[in-house]
């Protein structure tokens, strides 16, 4: 049995540094995902410890340039229609970055609220696409805001508990949740609705002992997660998976040195990065995933990561946000 490489932080680095440098097809046709990947990248280099490794002013500008002036909130890119999913990701970038004062938050605010439907869900944008995942992202982006209470003003006053209700009813019977009620239950989808409730001071309303178990069940032989039963494994789930089991207490039910050696046998070790699986290509998602799972599972040298955010913890903590979850003790070397 070969010994499984360790993290190599520097490569990984470099590999963030060079994203935006390689102006190919597969950089084009991801315009849509662009300020999400910044968003990651910096997540990945702030659980690395090396925060300051893109230029900072630049990474500002350009999240202001994504501004939809006409929505008061985040698009994807330049140009591009506001998005929930983009604003997220402009408000963390902003908050890691100590630059949240740029962005005009009443109006954040204003959006995010008017996505709310009268039934609970919540869209992505003014397009109508409703999942447990914006659900998510409004929680947290209003949290991040300092501004839950405009969700209980919301509908009437009903707009928190409508918004509860919808997570609670995408609880299926093994425990785990779907992207809308009636719906399969999945890895992701269970640490959205999870977070979401754990922010919302609702996670009473979880059976942990048996989410655990689902959660649990999610691990393969060769150490790597899956999202559903019957599917392959995949380093993403290392988060889903791992940052859900965190925030139920249950992280102890996953093999750790299982899952550190699949994290690991998925680095490119010529280039950098983290792929989906040994093998496979990799990119800026499955690198800051992988790097935020070997976080919770206490892999040496790295920065902590609060599991309802994906933000650094000292981050959260500073915002006075951080709530109960449990991580594996810091390893001093591996293996």
């Amino acid at each position: 049995m070969t010994e499984p490489l360790p993290l190599d932080v520097p490569l990984h680095v470099k590999y963030i540094q060079q994203l935006d440098e390689k102006k190919d097809l597969a950089y084009h046709l991801t315009e849509h995902l662009r300020l999400n990947g910044v968003y990651w990248g910096l997540t990945a280099l702030c659980i690395m410890g090396h925060k300051d490794a893109l230029p900072r002013d630049a990474m500002i500008e350009y999240v202001m340039a994504c501004w939809d002036e006409s929505a008061g909130a985040f698009g994807a890119h330049p140009g591009h229609d506001a998005h929930i999913h983009a604003t997220l990701s402009a408000l963390q970038v902003l908050i890691m970055q100590d630059a949240l004062e740029r962005v005009d938050a009443q109006r954040v605010v204003a959006f995010l609220i008017s996505l709310v439907g009268a039934d609970g869900r919540v869209a992505g944008d003014e397009f109508g696409e409703r999942d447990t995942r914006f659900s998510y992202i409004l929680v947290s982006a209003l949290s991040l805001l300092g501004r839950l209470d405009a969700l209980e003003a919301a509908h009437g006053g009903k707009g928190r508990e409508l918004v509860l209700d919808n997570i609670v009813r995408s609880m299926n019977f093994d425990g785990a949740f779907g992207a809308e009620p009636g719906a399969e239950s999945h890895g992701a989808q269970v640490w959205v609705c999870v977070a979401a409730l754990a922010i919302l001071g609702e996670l009473d309303r979880v059976d942990r002992d048996l989410l655990g178990w689902w959660l649990s069940e999610r691990q393969l032989p060769n150490g790597g997660l899956n999202g559903r039963p019957e599917k392959l494994e995949d380093v993403c789930y290392s988060w889903w998976n791992l940052a859900a089991l965190s925030i139920i207490g249950k992280l102890h039910w996953i093999n750790r040195d299982k899952l550190i050696s699949f994290i690991l046998g998925a680095q490119d070790t010529e280039d950098g990065g983290i792929a989906d699986r040994p093998g496979d290509w990799v990119d800026v998602f499955h690198t800051v995933f992988g790097l935020a799972g070997l976080s919770l599972l206490g892999y040496p040298g790295l920065k902590d990561v609060d599991p309802l955010y994906c933000m650094p913890a000292e981050v959260i903590a500073a915002r006075g946000l951080k709530r109960e979850y449990t991580t594996r003790p810091r390893l001093e070397a591996w293996p």
